[in-house]
């Protein structure tokens, strides 16, 4: 009998070392914002490395990148920036003070670090870390379809979530820079916020638009929680549009 004991708590413990049998439901997770710019020659290997992320982790690595407008008056205005979307950099930049001016390529990880966006070695490490330290809860939401250029998205969440944001993101796209630092280059892009919409409501529905040219089968919603005050990210899911 004591051995049967031993070798019942020597294989709990390989399962917890291992995470085997772990519920999805309690797995660690790491939302990287990518603030970039087609106008930016430094971008395009944080545009690469951004995208190769959560291909390299088996789960829990979600990627939203968002294009900013600053760079669009230097000769090329990013088709895929928008003021909001520097807005937002703002909002980090104030958030996690002392920091200097916004800039690009950089990375934001769960709203709580920010680093350069093509600093691997560090990006890597903030991830592993949140990886092992965080939990990211079940969202109740959906996407649908509505064949009118919109998804809406619903959802019901439990009190004290914080904000509830959802983005609508263009799986990939190729850009032919013809001005400014990129001029000539071929660039190339993953998960690209076209829309983002919150709301600080337990249950509702929002509507985000399908810009012309693009299909609902070009897109995937991530759906997110958000901290009202310290940004912080407090779980992240990708959501599927029927």
């Amino acid at each position: 009998m004591p051995s049967k004991i031993l070798l019942s708590l020597g294989l709990l413990s390989l399962l917890l070392l291992t995470g085997a049998g772990r519920p999805k439901s309690v797995e660690g997770f790491a939302l990287i914002e990518l603030f970039t710019s087609e106008g930016c020659s430094s971008c395009p290997p944080a545009d690469e490395l951004a995208a190769s992320l959560p291909k390299t982790y088996p789960s829990g690595v979600y990627l939203l990148s968002f294009h900013v407008d600053y760079w669009d008056r230097l000769g090329w205005k990013d088709p895929f920036s928008k003021a909001d979307y520097t807005l937002r950099q703002k909002e980090y930049n104030t958030a996690l003070s002392p920091m200097p001016d916004i800039f690009t390529p950089q990375v934001i990880i769960n709203g709580k670090m920010e680093l350069v966006g093509s600093d691997e070695p560090r990006i890597r490490a903030a991830i592993d870390s949140e990886l092992a330290h965080t939990v990211n809860p079940m969202i109740d939401a959906s996407a649908h379809n509505n064949g009118n250029n919109t998804v809406t998205v619903d959802f019901t969440l439990s009190k004290g979530h914080g904000d509830f944001q959802a983005a609508l993101v263009q799986l990939h796209a190729a850009t032919a820079v013809g001005k400014g630092e990129n001029a000539g280059k071929q660039l190339h892009h993953a998960d690209i916020v076209r829309d983002l919409k919150s709301s600080g409501k337990n249950k509702g529905t929002l509507t985000l638009n399908i810009p012309p040219g693009l299909a609902a089968t070009d897109c995937k919603v991530v759906v997110f929680l958000r901290d009202k005050e310290n940004l912080h990210i407090g779980g992240v899911r990708t959501l599927d549009i029927h």
